[in-house]
């Protein structure tokens, strides 16, 4: 009977446990997969998924269980042992070598030619292989010189690049544009009618019901339960998932008094990717920046915080002009921002909560040279408490932390540095309904208290419902910008392609 039970499926982890110094991150958990399936695994942050499937791949050991792969028990050493036994992951953090190619990242170990590197063997391999997924990438690009989102897509190919019989897509769509989304849902729906197993991990519920045939839901590294994605409804997924309802409506009015004053003010800016955008920014206000990708919602933001350079335009700061040539200059003015991509430009991972809590207020905290360590123990437990930071201690590493818990640190030391204008880049990106709620609670209570924020999002449903105000951007240029009681996704979608080529009849060739 035990037998009959597993031949229906490529794939069992049976009472999976694993601890991280004294943290039980894995609990008696258990997951199944079948052939030419595709399996949601969802959960908080915290909940597990990305550990279980690290213990999948070979990247970690549990510590109890067995893993039965193709009817037979494996223990697999290392990453390479899970790969060549045809196990392949889409990590949700990129792992590519920024300083080689495209091809190079793709076919890395699988390149020599005697003692001799091929390069113009991997090179047409790569573009074959772009070529059969319709991506659009030279082979030959340096990985830096590429955006995120295309750092995704390159990732996903190398793991398509193997003969994988199951492929784990870990938030593979946190980065990617719509036709990037369309692209790859198209490969998926190929995979699965080879029989290949996919173990997708997302946050967004709309994928789950699109391309998945079941969903397992993990909560604090136990397995909840599994169900039929056509015969659940994304409620209870998400009552399984954080053992709570939650409702988000969109916002009504704006909490913003008529006579607020204006604290930040952006006139004529300039850039090679912004032309001529003029804005401004009212005390205690959210104001929302929409746009497809690369409309130049980003650019807009690290213009003001001075990461990159204006050809032209001015800057205001409580009605009086500045000037802002770098991020310091920007925290000076008392400006935050936190960056889309945290674990580049928002966090030192390697270091404490504590540490990164203090990081850009560290003047405060020194005398003589010395750091007061005690006084950075008391500050830090205080913000770690007050915005509900999940965290050991506050001598945890960063980098362990959910993503949820790291945007809050991120957003803590800005607080500390006693910022008054935030810059939220995809604040919620990569993170689970029950950390977006907090966040954006966290988000409200600060514009109450007087804080002022730019949020950017590519979630249309998110801008709805926390913006007063909501900035929609077009190739670089700001089409417009709509009262929260005015706003829709039908007008936020019509400005936000007023000059694209989605706007232009299909036989348009766009002059001017």
């Amino acid at each position: 009977m035990d037998s009959l039970r597993r031949s229906e499926y490529i794939l069992e982890m049976l009472d999976i446990d694993k601890r991280f110094q004294g943290v039980h991150a894995l609990k008696k958990c258990s997951i199944n997969l079948k052939a030419g399936e595709v399996l949601a695994l969802v959960g908080e942050n915290g909940a597990g998924k990305s550990t279980t499937m690290k213990i999948l791949t070979g990247i970690y050991k549990a510590d109890e269980g067995e893993i039965i792969y193709f009817g037979k028990k494996v223990k697999f050493k290392g990453p390479k042992d899970a790969q060549d036994a045809g196990i392949s992951i889409v990590h949700q953090e990129l792992n590519l070598m920024n300083h080689l190619t495209v091809a190079q990242n793709i076919f890395i170990g699988r390149e020599s030619k005697g003692f001799f590197l091929d390069e113009k063997g991997i090179n047409q391999k790569a573009k074959e292989l772009f070529d059969r997924l319709n991506i659009q990438i030279d082979p030959q690009e340096v990985v830096k010189n590429l955006t995120v989102g295309k750092q995704q897509i390159v990732e996903i190919a190398k793991a398509i690049s193997y003969d994988a019989k199951i492929i784990v897509f870990d938030e593979p769509t946190a980065t990617l544009t719509d036709a990037e989304i369309d692209t790859l849902f198209d490969i998926i729906a190929e995979l699965k009618a080879k029989g290949v197993g996919i173990i997708y991990i997302s946050h967004r519920m709309d994928e789950i019901k699109r391309i998945t045939d079941r969903v397992t839901v993990l909560r604090d590294g136990e397995f909840v339960g599994t169900r039929n994605t056509g015969d659940v409804e994304i409620g209870e997924v998400i009552q399984m998932m954080i053992g709570r309802t939650t409702y988000e409506e969109p916002k009504q009015h704006s909490t913003v008094p008529p006579d607020a004053p204006v604290v930040l003010k952006a006139e004529h800016l300039c850039s090679k990717d912004v032309k001529d955008v003029s804005f401004d920014l009212h005390k205690g206000e959210i104001l929302g920046f929409a746009g497809l990708m690369g409309a130049g919602r980003t650019e807009v933001a690290r213009l003001i915080f001075g990461a990159d350079p204006k050809t032209r335009g001015d800057i205001y700061v409580n009605g009086k002009k500045v000037t802002i040539n770098s991020p310091s200059d920007a925290v000076q003015y008392g400006i935050g921002y936190l960056s889309e991509d945290r674990k580049r430009f928002g966090l030192a991972v390697e270091l404490s909560v504590a540490d990164n809590t203090v990081l850009p207020s560290l003047d405060k905290f020194t005398k003589g040279g010395f750091v007061n360590k005690k006084k950075v123990q008391v500050v830090s437990q205080e913000y770690v408490k007050k915005i509900n930071v999940r965290t050991p201690s506050i001598d945890q590493q960063i980098k362990k932390l959910s993503g949820g818990n790291q945007q809050k640190v991120i957003i803590s030391k800005w607080l500390v540095r006693n910022c008054d204008i935030l810059i939220f880049d995809e604040p919620t990106r990569g993170i689970d309904v029950g950390a977006k709620s907090e966040i954006y609670k966290l988000m409200n209570a600060l514009a109450h208290e007087g804080k002022s924020i730019i949020m950017i999002s590519s979630e249309l449903p998110e801008l709805l419902r926390m913006s007063d105000r909501i900035a929609v951007m077009c190739e670089g240029t700001l089409e417009g910008t709509l009262n929260i009681e005015e706003a829709n996704q039908q007008e936020i979608m019509k400005l936000a392609t007023a000059n694209s080529s989605l706007s232009r009849p299909a036989n348009a060739k766009g002059e001017s």
